[in-house]
């Protein structure tokens, strides 16, 4: 890599040159950054403490936050010194390391995303067979594959990547190093590593939402079959509020990296970046516990206390 990277550095356009809404943008997202590793960290906390959150749900629940805490902080505090002083360079190094922990990130959240789908599959279609199904062990060999597959398979994307020559300009127009931005400066063919990308794009996230999607319509099969009221409220709540967190994940992420490159522009891919890095960690422990009882009586009990 040594010997084919001529720049060796690189600096971010970032998201606006203007000053006023650079300190806007900087206030704002520096507020929001605060809300995700508190909320997340919260919900780390209740289901450390209460012993009813020692399930597998919240098992699972309590990887999700994990996640969100270091997918986020691996561009964000990033792009707030950006916004603080622009120009600020980040070595050739750096960009790589930042690309490959987002990546590691995002894939772990996809494949954990589809184990918690499996979760509320067994728990309403399998019911008497939960607690064998869904033990100690299988929960953290589930949760284990889900942090090795975030391991592993960046790997081969972010050694392609760098393997480029990158000769000029070094300005990246984005606030971190996403790697269909830094394609861009890349001074040879990409044409192969983004054939790759596409490949590796339909296992990270078409097998898992298509894997989801028709987990979810057994699920919804037998939840119709519930004679119970109060139960079909309860299944519909749970398996609602993770359908919402994975529209929004796997929307934004293959909006992003599965579109034609020829609707792609640098405005409109910072805005879904933003989303999928930003919005959406912030959103899922609100949606997790807004209509969460257990957890809002777990939150209270520790307050009151």
């Amino acid at each position: 890599m040594a010997n084919q990277t001529y720049v060796a550095e690189f600096h971010f356009l970032g998201l606006s040159r203007s000053l006023k809404i650079r300190l806007l943008l900087l206030g704002l997202f520096s507020i929001v950054y605060s809300l995700t590793l508190v909320s997340n960290t919260i919900i780390l906390i209740l289901i450390w403490l209460d012993a009813r959150l020692h399930t597998p749900m919240y098992f699972f629940l309590s990887h999700l936050a994990c996640v969100d805490i270091c997918y986020t902080s691996s561009t964000v505090p990033q792009m707030l010194t950006n916004l603080q002083s622009p120009g600020q360079a980040i070595s050739v190094l750096g960009c790589a390391m930042q690309m490959y922990i987002f990546l590691a990130l995002a894939t772990a959240e996809c494949f954990l995303l589809a184990v918690m789908a499996y979760d509320r599959y067994v728990a309403i279609c399998h019911p008497l067979h939960y607690t064998v199904l869904m033990n100690k062990r299988m929960c953290i060999f589930m949760a284990m594959i889900c942090w090795t597959s975030g391991l592993v398979l960046p790997v081969v994307h972010t050694v392609l990547t760098w393997q480029l020559p990158f000769c000029g300009p070094n300005l990246i127009d984005h606030f971190f190093c996403e790697m269909p931005a830094l394609l861009k400066l890349a001074c040879a063919d990409t044409g192969v590593i983004k054939k790759i990308t596409s490949s590796g794009c339909i296992f990270t996230l078409l097998v898992p939402i298509t894997f989801i999607t028709m987990t979810y319509i057994r699920v919804l099969a037998a939840i119709l079959k519930v004679q119970s009221a109060k139960g079909q409220r309860k299944a519909f709540s749970t398996c609602g509020s993770h359908m919402t967190v994975v529209v929004l994940f796997y929307g934004s992420a293959i909006f992003m990296y599965m579109r034609p490159e020829s609707s792609h522009s640098p405005g409109q891919d910072k805005m879904i970046s933003l989303f999928y890095s930003i919005v959406i960690p912030l959103c899922n422990p609100i949606i997790y516990s807004l209509k969460n009882k257990d957890m809002k009586t777990a939150l209270t009990k520790i307050l009151q206390f």
